[in-house]
């Protein structure tokens, strides 16, 4: 297959960078006459060439409530995506994680096309969905309609495929590995070199406004403790200068701490230990063996919610891969400075134990699957 046009839709950063990377292989493989791409997403995509018609990254949002009162954009922007494809008739339309939104645009246009079908309009675009939506840890049900508005799943977990033939077989679904295993280079193997009389803390709290307001506060006030007993470098690490203008001004900074602007990776890699929000930074962690300390906490209204939702026993995905607990893991009321700090200090403290927890995430890293996923992505995007 060779398409003439493609539109993708990534609604956060990291959905931004997986886009303009497929983007890329995408482009490599289609030769010198190569498709048009357009749609949402970010910088990342821009950089790569796409037509960006609206920026759903800057909008991003954890939870119902943070959904509610953003609405009014992601409704606009929605009729602006659906108006653009039914003019530009793209051969292949791809969401890009996201899911919530990209599943409803692709149910939008499986019903266009039905509308569409006849003997002078039979657009039948492909319809990918890029990583799986979290249907396996809450409302199951999500997935019973996938079949019929999907052509193709491309999965970046490794589980994924199992729970869909039992859960929704019908989905075609393809584990092309993880994007994180290309993004930075050789991770770091056994034996470690012995900590230093000064450990590296690095802290991860988030990067929307929502979480930081939520997090900074007890990840800060853990930092100072782990700091006065330990005497340990600390940096804060956040994606974007946004990030950083939107830290609560009243939290009071652990003394001493740097900040940084992006590079996580080389963060990461002089890091002894980190305490991080239960996001996509937590395979980030793992991969570079940095034992870590995870904590999320959101409003009231979205955990109950979730609480009654969700059916999986963790919230950090190297938790989920590895079947156990190889983050310890702080939710909500569970989530206070004296216990992050407490977790901190003894895995800082305690003989032998930050080499046994390098050594789970080793075994959790080896889950990812080889190098390669985008442009696995995008041969299986091609091949049909």
């Amino acid at each position: 297959m060779k398409p003439s046009s493609i539109l993708l839709i990534a609604g956060e950063p990291s959905g931004d960078q997986l886009a303009a990377e497929l983007v890329r292989a995408l482009r490599q493989r289609t030769g010198p006459l190569e498709p048009q791409f357009f749609g949402a997403g970010g910088p990342a995509m821009a950089a790569a060439g796409v037509e960006i018609l609206c920026d759903l990254t800057a909008h991003s949002v954890i939870g119902p409530a943070d959904a509610l009162r953003q609405l009014g954009q992601f409704r606009r922007a929605f009729r602006e995506l659906l108006e653009a494809a039914r003019e530009r008739t793209p051969d292949v339309v791809i969401g890009v994680d996201f899911g919530a939104f990209n599943l409803r645009f692709l149910k939008a246009i499986t019903a266009m096309t039905s509308e569409r079908s006849g003997t002078f309009q039979n657009w039948r675009p492909r319809r990918v969905q890029f990583v799986s939506p979290q249907v396996w840890a809450s409302r199951a049900g999500r997935a019973q309609e996938m079949p019929r508005i999907l052509d193709q799943l491309l999965s970046i977990l490794p589980f994924e495929k199992e729970w869909y033939a039992k859960n929704a077989p019908g989905v075609r679904v393809d584990f092309v590995g993880h994007p994180l295993v290309d993004r930075h280079g050789r991770p770091p193997e056994l034996p470690f070199p012995s900590t230093g009389q000064r450990p590296h803390l690095v802290l991860l709290p988030g990067s929307r406004s929502g979480e930081l307001r939520r997090h900074w506060p007890v990840v800060a006030a853990a930092a100072q403790k782990v700091i006065e007993n330990t005497e340990a470098r600390c940096t804060l690490v956040l994606p974007h200068e946004a990030a950083r203008l939107a830290l609560p001004p009243e939290v009071p900074h652990p003394k001493g701490m740097s900040i940084q602007i992006g590079n996580l990776a080389t963060a990461l890699a002089d890091a002894d230990v980190a305490i991080a929000s239960t996001g996509t930074v937590t395979l980030e962690c793992a991969w570079f063996a940095v034992p870590t300390i995870a904590l999320y906490k959101t409003s009231w209204s979205t955990y109950q919610i979730g609480k009654r939702i969700i059916q999986v026993p963790f919230l950090a995905m190297p938790n989920l891969l590895a079947g156990k607990a190889v983050l310890p893991e702080f939710v909500q009321d569970a989530a206070t400075s004296d216990a992050l700090a407490e977790a901190t200090l003894r895995l800082l403290t305690t003989p032998g134990a930050l080499t046994e927890a390098r050594k789970a995430l080793i075994q959790v890293r080896q889950l990812l699957g080889p190098p390669g996923a985008t442009n696995r992505a995008a041969e299986k995007i091609l091949a049909d």
